[in-house]
């Protein structure tokens, strides 16, 4: 096979695999993963052959994570960027922000419409898929010095505060992202990802420093 043989298949395979990825992030967002089969993100995807999902992604499972992986790393270099910038801040909201920001840039700078985070909503109630989000959050080094900033800024929260309140402010920027999302590819109009962003960092900052009542 010669060297443009070579580039030509790749090309293709390339392509191939962006379609899918496609076809599966909007087929997920609207109807829910556990409602959508392989075979539905072929056909959507323009794919004759119906086995292609398994062919160049594996399991379900593998396609899920092949898509949170496809927005993660412009995710993270934006996370990257914001954390160099906050340096050794105590300021909570600073690391909210290192929270919030990159991931409702990112979403911005997809245009509209998106369907990243109702694809994300979609995950959450499903122990098997969020735990595809956790494994992959784990493995950003910019995320780990953002949790270790919050921690470092909140002395008096009591660890498993702390930690519910992390839950809780996972739940309140997947939710929220979602529900603006739905809103723009509707045609509504009010509020964009700037805003949005803001709104939560006001909001999540609030709620890690609220005090913890006892008894």
């Amino acid at each position: 096979m010669t060297t443009a043989h070579r580039t030509a298949r790749a090309e293709r395979v390339s392509a191939t695999r962006g379609a899918i990825l496609a076809a599966a992030e909007r087929l997920f967002a609207e109807r829910g993963i556990a409602s959508v089969s392989n075979r539905q993100v072929s056909e959507e995807a323009g794919q004759g052959n119906n086995a292609a999902v398994g062919y160049h992604f594996g399991t379900k499972i593998d396609l899920v994570r092949a898509i949170v992986r496809k927005h993660n790393a412009h995710v993270e270099r934006l996370c990257h960027q914001m954390v160099a910038q906050v340096g050794d801040s105590t300021d909570v909201r600073d690391w909210v922000t290192c929270l919030v920001r990159p991931l409702t840039e990112h979403l911005d700078s997809l245009g509209n419409p998106t369907w990243y985070a109702r694809f994300s909503a979609q995950l959450m109630p499903d122990p098997t898929f969020r735990d595809v989000v956790s494994g992959e959050s784990l493995t950003s080094p910019s995320l780990m010095t953002i949790i270790e900033g919050l921690e470092r800024s909140l002395p008096d929260l009591p660890a498993d505060v702390r930690r519910e309140r992390f839950a809780m402010a996972r739940l309140l920027i997947v939710h929220t992202s979602a529900q603006l999302e739905r809103t723009l590819a509707d045609g509504g109009n009010g509020s964009d990802w700037t805003a949005t962003g803001t709104s939560l960092i006001d909001a999540i900052t609030g709620l890690l420093l609220a005090p913890a009542t006892t008894g």
